[in-house]
């Protein structure tokens, strides 16, 4: 009898052992801590933002344009809390729903999966396997341009079908670094803040076919600025970077800030006293003239400020991303040109630069300078929308910008391409940008968890 109790006593921890073994990983939930407030408004921002950028990029799939390269692309993104810290999770988890599972963060309209649902198995692949090594397999079912089949986590089998558009990924920086911006021709990063305006979705697909005329009309000149094509085995064709690249971000936003920093912070200056004194001047006029400034000026002087910031950005770029800044104008042309082909609004580039310009957002490639304004003002003129282009910058007439931005030299950027004047200005790999860094890591180097 006692043996029979001893035995059962054994057994009994045994056999919960057992259970707790069998019941598979643990997962990140709410339990309601503290987490970093900046963060989780990043994160909701950042999911905002997917949510109107995946669904247009579906849609750019419908040009079937013969004149541009071509990438796959899915209807869905994931996103992975793996590879943060534990109160990060948590933040993830509250934000959009993440785990440490791939989670579905955006979809389009015809797409077998919704937001929230997290894979499993990727063709037969995955389960215990780590979120990492789950995006790599997606991206490569991704890239065979084939059908293939995914396992939710309530066990739900869809089938995932791959779409060809024009080449040139649209990416939204991480919310831990969220200013980060690089322009490449095989995927644009821009900085969380344009997805901060709450993109509409002829702005959404906008922001798409601007970055794929990037890589188009820019693509020979950033090639030949630094390599040759290094594509294969390569860390650039992650589905998402928001989780897989989290330390390649901070990296990268590591070596560039000191770079772009000294460019910004001489060029802020003059431009600071540029507009204090335009101003000042200007409150002194109306003091002696006994008005007020009135409403259409303040709008003038805001526009032309934020122009002028604008060139200073992309002047402060460097690497690859400066080569892509000498074809801003052409990018602008070909979104124009091709969201009318869509029956999307080929003004929508208009309103995206207002309403980044009144919300103060200037550190992106889509508020315009003085000259890029002028060029696409002349492209809707001669599709008979020269009006409706006055209409959405509130009533400021882009030649009258022109001419009064004569007084502020910044809010211009005028100097000719040259390869030989964009040298590499530091000294590691991301200095030259995150993508093209990318190019430089195998995946290997990253190594297992």
């Amino acid at each position: 009898m006692l043996g029979r109790r001893v035995g059962v006593a054994i057994a009994a921890p045994v056999a919960a052992l057992l259970l707790a073994a069998c019941a598979g990983p643990k997962y990140t939930v709410d339990d309601g801590r503290k987490v970093d407030a900046a963060l989780l408004e990043r994160i909701r921002v950042y999911g905002a933002g997917e949510r109107a950028l995946r669904p247009a990029i579906a849609r750019s799939a419908a040009l079937h344009d013969p004149d541009c390269d071509k990438q796959w692309e899915l209807p869905i993104s994931v996103v992975s809390s793996d590879a943060w810290s534990e109160d990060d999770r948590v933040a993830w988890v509250r934000a959009l729903g993440v785990d440490e599972r791939l989670t579905v963060v955006s979809a389009s309209a015809d797409a077998p999966l919704v937001p929230g649902d997290r894979l499993a198995t990727i063709d037969g692949y995955g389960r215990d396997i780590d979120a990492e090594r789950m995006t790599m397999r997606l991206v490569r079912e991704r890239d065979s341009g084939r059908p293939f089949n995914v396992k939710t986590a309530t066990g739900k089998v869809v089938k995932l079908v791959p779409f060809e558009v024009c080449r040139g990924y649209t990416r939204l920086a991480p919310p831990n670094t969220p200013r980060l911006q690089d322009y490449h021709w095989l995927l644009s990063l821009h900085p969380l803040e344009v997805a901060r305006v709450g993109l509409t979705d002829d702005e959404a697909l906008w922001t798409v076919l601007w970055t794929q005329g990037l890589s188009e009309e820019g693509g020979v000149r950033m090639k030949a600025y630094h390599y040759g094509t290094k594509l294969i085995g390569t860390l650039y064709n992650l589905a998402t970077i928001a989780s897989g690249l989290k330390g390649a971000a901070l990296a990268a936003e590591a070596a560039t800030t000191t770079l772009q920093a000294a460019t910004a912070q001489v060029a802020a200056d003059v431009l600071r006293q540029q507009l204090l004194g335009q101003v000042g001047s200007y409150a002194l006029d109306k003091v002696r003239e006994g008005i007020a400034e009135d409403a259409h000026e303040r709008a003038r002087r805001q526009m032309l400020g934020g122009m002028a910031l604008a060139a200073v950005n992309r002047s402060a770029l460097s690497g690859v991303a400066r080569i892509g800044a000498t074809v801003f104008d052409r990018a602008d042309l070909w979104a124009f040109e091709r969201a009318a082909k869509l029956q999307g609004d080929p003004l929508a580039g208009f309103s995206l630069h207002q309403k980044l310009i009144e919300q103060g957002f200037t550190s992106n490639a889509f508020v315009f300078d003085v000259e890029r304004l002028s060029a696409l003002t002349k492209a809707a003129e001669a599709a008979g929308r020269g009006e409706d282009v006055v209409a959405v910058l509130k009533g400021l007439r882009p030649e009258a910008l022109e001419v009064a931005s004569a007084d502020m030299p910044l809010a211009s950027s005028s100097a000719a391409f040259s390869y030989d004047a964009v040298a590499d200005t530091g000294a590691t790999a991301f200095s030259r940008g995150l993508v093209d860094a990318m190019l430089e890591i195998p995946v290997e180097s990253r190594g297992g968890k």
